[in-house]
Formats: structure tokens, C-alpha cells, sequence
């Protein structure tokens, strides 16, 4: 065991200096240059108390160390930016005055590779005279508890870990044209804080008796405190974080609170969520609150804490030495000489409706208690609404799932794992992309698989976090995340850097799978029947070979066109021989059979009806005639049932409430989205992304919006709406590169209306559903000089430049009207 962890990290340095070569290429654009590191005399900082020497020990009391450096403005100054990160978290606050934009700074990376830092505007907090800049310096996930997750995966063993540090500098420009640094260096002086212990997983110790109240304001006497030591570097090279920060976005009212008795109270905050809480304590010197939570409660209304346990750490002698025999997230208070004082944890994060407190001798007031939800604040100008009420639901407990896994890197779940796997990625990220802004922090996201991967073996998640075992299904996110920047955001930028690697990426792809057949890895995650990988596998290995025949032909590279187009040929046969063209002799689920052989273009044209109502036959028995489809089924089985039989019968599904389903979900108090299709109090979260690709459908078939890959970025698109019987109405609107896009249509007495919007400079192919005896009529007409150039709009497949258009398909003549 030891050999082959010994092997991975020599072959992830390979990779590594592998990189560092590429991006010295002179054809490959260079990093973001840093304006902050050691060249500017700042140097990496800590507190000096050496790391335990054994795992039980990281499990003691730790505190959280303060760090303060009092320096003198005695000129009037015209502006400051303060430039920090870490190795760890941080919190910066200047003169007292705490610097709130960002949560949980910096964003997590392999600390060896890069790291982002983070620049604020100050120039309001200085103030003439003597100032103070503190810093809290925090654990995160450089130096995590060494915890056994499942009983064998230590992220001390996986991550690059360390002694928390942090570097910083602080320019201060003057009216008088000059200007002063700050910076971190051996002048600043530290002592130990009230956080007693930190943790990302288990949550925090604050004791209050520890509180100095005024330690970072600039008449705070300091001489009792300890110079700091300078730190190791963790390595990363210094980069600016070009992405959406992690932030508190809204505070939740609980809507109940009680209790089940023994001095128990349980807050209920109506929605499960990522983040944490501010409370109000009251209590004596010393009484301990101790707060834990979870997803759910049990009938007799305690807490179920089990659905977001640590690593599945649930018994005694599965974490290790010293972990607790459940890693159960929990905070603990230690009241100090006030009476009453508020309350809300620092690094840490957890995922909860319910809040369980002990300790506390009365009944908490519900305005004395506030959820905070936490998440990278991706722009969320996109929408969605219907006059489906289960619909609505689920689409906002989809984007609630979205967000609650949107924590600097997109995870699989917020609680129990916490990792960006790329199987996820790949089977979600379109539907991450229609709900909000996801350009910058998938690019964020595409250097940190570069920085996880090696140049032998597939690892499934960025940050690497020592699992590799899923496939190419889940290292293929590096190319299709790049794939997805260009279709939706004409992002061509990320093809040009990449280029020369992504070619050396598919070399090893080859080197892996020299026959083509993928024969490794994880299939259709919890799919109700089995999937051979080589069939999901192979299929991710086709996506991406077409991928690179598009990158190629966008590079102008003919031979490598050619090359690829070949490559997907060949898999395409492939999977056509091993599962159209004979009878899979094993069990399989016929479900995503069909829907992946439909969804990547490998059924022959005239075979087509043929499969089509295979997967039909598939669906209808199916549990509930639902889908039973797993990870990536689901999401090819929604796009092809539409695409080839009706989105009507995929309405029905999603419509539904009987098991499996989403409305299954909704109807048992779910606000966010399960892992599983089957209800799970124990074990699988019920906070996960992987079913949310449901919502990809919403934008795609029920308000029709969808981007041409010819024309990327939405230049042009099309514009598509269905109207299954059922639903009266929907609204979408996606925000492209170009404007907001709107979709929408209401049924009305003997037919529809629609209204539709097209931003400025770009075009939509515009198709709705019209019956023999209906035709279309213009109502409104704010883009056209005329409707002549509508060619086709008595089928109902026209064109429309910019503007905004009302249309109404019914048994009337067809009319234009202005």
C-alpha cells in the first residue's frame, strides 16, 4: 500500500514538472503575473508551534492563532489595496473593522501548484495616525484532521498538507505621490485566539474566555505577544483569484424550534443548505453549547445527523487514531464573563435544515437565530418558472443543491466527501451553466484538474484527494468543461493555452485504453441496474475525441482533425459492434443502454426508429414507468426520450410524484436533491447534484433554449419550446454572452402565445409546435421591418434577427398584425 501511494505521488511529479514545461512553452499565453509574493519583501508567516507528531494529537486543542502589525499613516492617503491568501483559511480585518466580502479564503487548490490571492480596496478603513492589520489564520484544507474517510482514505496522506501560513501586503499610495508597503515579515507579532479548534469536516471549539477584546485595533497593547516565525512556502505559485469569491448570500429564518426533550432544542430552518449560523447565547461562566446537524430528523424529532457524517465514519476504529467514533459535524461554545454574546463559527462550513442544541437552558428565540448560506457567488441571472407548482420545486431545490455544492470547487456533496469529482462535472455542468455564470469559476476549475492530474493514470476528483478508481468518465471533465466554455461562452482563449496539452492528454487517453474499449472504471453511479463501463466509458472517450476534432479544426490543425475524426470513428464502431449490433449477453439497464447509444450519435440513421422505441420499451418498464437511470443515464435519457419520442412522456415523468422520481423527492419534505432515486436516512447525502441535470431539461425542451454549436456563444441559437399537455405555462430566461434570452409561453382557449426575446446582434432558429390545422399568428413585431423575411412561418420554423416578438399559434387565419 505504501509502494503504490509512493508511486502515485513520484508519477503526480512527474506530471507536475511535465506542466511547468508546457506552460514555459512560448506559444502558451503565461499565468496571471502575481503582485504579491517574496520579490516584494513579504514573506509567508505562522505562528511558530511545531504540527503534532502523531495523528491522535491533531484531535487536542489547537488554537487558532491571532496575528496583529501596528504601523503609522502620518500622510493623507489617496488609496489602499491589500493583497492576502494562505495556505489554510484566513480573516483580515483592519483597524477592528472586519473584511467581509470573502468566506473561507483563499479557494482550495493543491497548495504545491497555485494558489489564489485576493485584493480589497481599504482605503476607507485606514485612518490618520496609527492603524493595526489583523489576521485569524485558519486549518481548511492544507491542514485538515487526519480523519480515515471509509476507514482508509487520510487527506494528510493525500492533499498537500502543511502548517497553516499566510502572506500579505498591504500598498498604501499617498497624495503626495508617494507610496509605502506593508508587508508580512518577522516584525508582526502573534498569540493564541478563543478558537480552540478548527476543522473543515467537524466543525469548530470557540471559548470565549480566550476573547482580546481590542486585539486588533491600533492601541492594543501588544507586548506580551510573541514574534512570528517565518513560515515554509507552501510551493503554489501566487495568482490572482479571477473568480467568484465564496460568500454569505442569504440568511435563513428557522420556521420552527423545539424540543424533543432533555433539554434539547431543535432549530429547523425549513431548507436544507451549505453554510453556518449566527446565534445569540445566553448563559454562565463556563456552561458549554454544544450544537450539531443534519439533513434530518428522526419521528420522535431528534436529530438524524447520519446523511452528512464525515467518510462514513460511524463506528469506533474506522477514523483512526483519536477521531471520534462518529464524524458528525458539531460546533461547541464555551461561555465567557458576559452574559449573552452572538455567536457564528469561523472555518468551517456545514450542511443542515436541522440544528441541534445542547446547553442551552431556554427555549432560543427564533429572531436570536439565523442560517447563513455560503457558497462561491456565481451571477444568477438566469431563470426558470412554470405553472407547474412540483416543477417549481424542483427547480428550486435543484439550484439550492447547485449552490450548496458550489464551495470554491463544484463538489459531489457538501457534507460527507466535499470533493470535486469529475464525473459530476461531467454530467451536470451543462445544467450548472443555464442556471448561473459559470465561466470563470469552471476555468478555475479546469487548472485544478490540471494540477490533480499525472500523465499515467486517471484520477477522479480536482484537487486530487487520492481516489482514483472511477475512469476516464471521470478525468474526461478536464476536456468536456473546456468543450462546454466554448459552446455556451464562445470562450476560445482556454483551446489556445490548452491545445498543446489537451493532445498530449488523448496520447495518454490511448496509452490507457490502447484497444479503444474502456475496460476500467465507474459506471452509471446509482443506476437501479447495472451499466458496464465499457459502454459509459467508451462513450466519454468517443465525446472526446470529437471534442479535439472540433479544437483542431478550430486550431486550424488538419492532420490533428483528421486524426480524431478517425479516433471517433473507430469508437464509435466500437461501442456500435459490442452493444447495437448483438445482444449484450450480460444484465444491463436497457434504460441507459438506449438513451447513450441515442444521446452520443452512434445508432445508423436508418436504425434509428428501431432504437427509439427500444428506449421507449426501456422506460415503460420501468419502476413506475420512470426512469431508473444512474449519473449519466439520467441525463442522456432526458435529452433523447425528448429528442426521439416526446417531450410529453418526459413531462409525465417529471411530473410525476410516484417513486423514482423528483416529485418522490419533493413529496418527502426534500428541499434539496438525494444521491439516490430510493430515500436514504443513513447513508447516501441529500444534498448532491447528480439528479439535477432535470433542470438542464427545463431550459433545453420546455423553454427551447439551446446554443448551435456552429455558431458558439449563442451568435445564433435556437429556439425550440415544447408545451406538453399538463403545463399552462413557463418562463425561461438564460443570460448569454450577448443578453438575456427569453422563452415564454402561456396555452390559451384554442391554442398558445408566445413571447420571445432575442438579444442584440445575434439570431435564433426559431421552432413551435404546430398542429395541421393551426397557424401562426405575429402580434408583436419589434425586430422586423416586416414579417416577409419570417420565411416559414406558416410551419412554424422560421428565423428572427434581434427584438422582441409575440406570437399566437391557434385555428386563425394567419395574420400579421403590428
Amino acid at each position: 500500500m505504501q509502494s503504490d501511494r509512493t508511486t502515485m505521488k513520484l508519477v503526480k511529479l512527474g506530471f507536475g514538472i511535465y506542466f511547468l514545461l508546457l506552460f514555459s512553452c512560448k506559444n502558451t499565453p503565461k499565468p496571471i503575473e502575481p503582485t504579491l509574493g517574496e520579490h516584494d519583501g513579504a514573506f509567508w508567516i505562522e505562528d511558530g508551534i511545531p504540527l503534532p507528531k502523531s495523528d491522535s494529537l491533531f484531535y487536542l486543542e489547537r488554537p487558532s492563532p491571532l496575528f496583529r502589525k501596528a504601523f503609522k499613516t502620518d500622510r493623507a492617503v489617496e488609496s489602499a489595496y491589500l493583497n492576502i491568501t494562505a495556505a489554510g483559511y484566513y480573516k483580515v480585518s483592519i483597524n477592528g473593522q472586519g473584511i467581509k466580502e470573502n468566506i473561507l479564503d483563499p479557494a482550495w487548490t493543491d497548495f504545491s501548484k497555485r494558489i489564489y490571492y485576493s485584493e480589497y480596496d481599504v482605503t476607507s478603513l485606514l485612518q490618520e495616525g496609527t492603524n493595526c492589520l489583523g489576521v485569524v489564520l485558519g486549518n481548511g484544507f492544507y491542514n485538515p484532521l487526519p480523519l480515515r474517510k471509509w476507514g482508509r482514505r487520510n487527506l494528510r496522506e493525500d492533499l498537500t498538507v502543511g502548517k497553516p501560513v499566510f502572506i500579505a501586503k498591504l500598498h498604501i499610495n499617498y497624495n503626495n505621490g508617494e507610496s509605502e508597503d506593508i508587508v508580512t515579515d518577522d516584525s508582526w507579532k502573534y498569540t493564541l485566539g478563543p478558537i480552540r479548534k478548527n476543522s473543515v469536516y467537524l466543525g469548530t471549539v470557540y471559548n470565549a474566555n480566550f476573547e482580546l477584546n481590542g486585539w486588533d485595533q491600533p492601541s492594543f497593547d501588544d507586548t506580551q505577544w510573541q514574534p512570528v516565525t517565518i513560515g515554509k512556502a507552501p510551493g503554489g505559485k501566487l495568482q490572482k483569484a479571477f473568480f467568484p469569491p465564496v460568500e454569505i448570500t442569504q440568511e435563513i429564518t428557522p420556521i420552527a424550534i423545539n424540543s424533543p426533550g432533555d433539554g434539547t432544542w431543535i432549530v429547523d430552518m425549513g431548507i436544507n443548505f451549505t453554510g453556518t449560523y449566527k446565534i445569540k447565547l445566553y448563559g454562565d461562566l463556563n456552561d458549554t453549547i454544544v450544537f450539531r446537524f443534519g439533513e434530518r430528523i428522526y419521528d420522535d424529532g431528534t436529530l438524524n445527523p447520519m446523511t452528512t457524517v464525515t467518510g462514513q465514519i460511524k463506528k469506533k476504529g474506522i477514523g483512526g487514531p483519536g477521531a471520534p467514533d462518529i464524524a458528525w459535524q458539531t460546533d461547541s461554545y464555551i461561555m465567557g464573563h458576559n452574559k449573552e454574546d452572538w455567536f457564528s463559527p469561523d472555518f468551517t462550513y456545514h450542511t443542515y435544515r436541522y440544528m441541534e442544541i445542547k446547553g442551552l437552558k431556554e427555549l432560543p428565540k427564533v429572531e436570536d437565530v439565523r442560517g447563513l448560506f455560503m457558497h462561491s457567488n456565481v451571477a444568477n441571472e438566469h431563470s426558470f418558472s412554470s405553472s407547474s407548482e412540483l416543477l417549481n420545486s424542483i427547480q428550486e431545490a435543484t439550484k439550492r443543491t447547485f449552490l450548496s455544492n458550489l464551495v470554491s470547487v463544484q463538489s459531489d456533496c457538501p457534507a460527507r466527501e466535499r470533493f470535486g469529482y469529475g464525473g459530476d462535472l461531467n454530467a451536470t455542468s451543462e445544467a450548472f451553466i443555464y442556471n448561473f455564470d459559470m465561466q470563470s469559476f469552471y476555468r478555475k476549475t479546469i487548472y485544478d484538474w490540471i494540477d490533480a492530474m499525472n500523465d499515467s493514470t486517471f484520477v477522479d476528483t480536482a484537487p486530487f484527494t487520492g481516489v482514483a478508481y472511477c475512469g476516464i468518465s471521470w478525468e474526461s471533465a478536464y476536456l468536456t468543461t473546456q468543450y462546454y466554455l466554448y459552446l455556451y461562452y464562445n470562450n476560445t482563449d482556454i483551446i489556445k493555452e490548452l491545445y498543446t496539452f489537451n493532445n498530449q492528454w488523448m496520447d495518454k487517453v490511448a496509452r490507457v485504453h490502447p484497444n479503444g474499449l474502456v475496460g476500467k472504471g465507474l459506471s452509471d453511479h446509482e443506476s437501479l441496474e447495472p451499466v458496464p463501463v465499457q459502454l459509459t466509458g467508451t462513450s466519454h472517450y468517443l465525446q472526446c475525441a470529437r471534442i479535439m476534432a472540433t479544437f483542431a479544426e478550430f486550431m486550424g490543425h488538419v492532420a490533428d482533425k483528421q486524426k480524431y475524426e478517425a479516433l471517433a470513428e473507430t469508437l464509435k464502431n466500437q461501442i456500435k459492434t459490442a452493444f447495437w449490433d448483438q445482444t449484450y449477453p450480460g444484465k444491463i439497464n436497457r434504460q441507459t443502454l438506449f438513451a447513450t447509444l441515442l444521446y452520443h450519435d452512434i445508432i445508423p440513421k436508418e436504425d434509428i426508429p428501431e432504437a427509439k422505441d427500444s428506449l421507449l420499451r426501456a422506460i415503460k418498464k420501468g419502476p413506475s414507468g420512470h426512469f431508473n437511470t444512474g449519473i449519466f443515464g439520467t441525463k442522456y435519457a432526458l435529452e433523447t426520450l425528448s429528442k426521439y419520442v416526446s417531450p410529453q412522456i418526459v413531462f409525465d415523468i417529471v411530473n410525476s410524484r410516484e417513486y423514482p422520481g423528483w416529485g418522490f423527492m419533493i413529496d418527502r419534505g426534500a428541499t434539496t436533491i438525494w444521491e439516490t432515486w430510493k430515500e436514504s436516512d443513513d447513508t447516501y447525502s441529500n444534498d448532491h447534484p447528480m439528479f439535477g441535470t432535470v433542470s438542464e431539461w427545463y431550459y433545453r425542451w420546455l423553454a427551447g433554449i439551446r446554443p448551435d454549436p456552429e455558431h458558439p456563444g449563442f451568435k445564433e441559437f435556437f429556439l425550440t419550446p415544447a408545451t406538453p399537455i399538463g403545463l399552462n405555462s413557463v418562463t425561461g430566461t438564460y443570460h448569454s454572452p450577448f443578453g438575456n434570452i427569453v422563452s415564454r409561453w402561456e396555452k390559451t382557449t384554442d391554442g398558445y402565445s408566445y413571447e420571445l426575446t432575442i438579444p442584440k446582434g445575434t439570431k435564433a432558429h426559431v421552432t413551435l409546435p404546430l398542429l395541421e390545422t393551426q397557424t401562426v399568428l405575429v402580434v408583436k413585431n419589434q425586430g422586423m421591418d416586416n414579417t416577409d423575411g419570417m420565411k416559414g412561418l406558416e410551419t412554424g420554423k422560421f428565423t428572427l434577427p434581434e427584438g422582441y416578438y409575440e406570437f399566437k399559434v391557434s385555428s386563425q387565419t394567419n395574420k400579421a398584425t403590428f
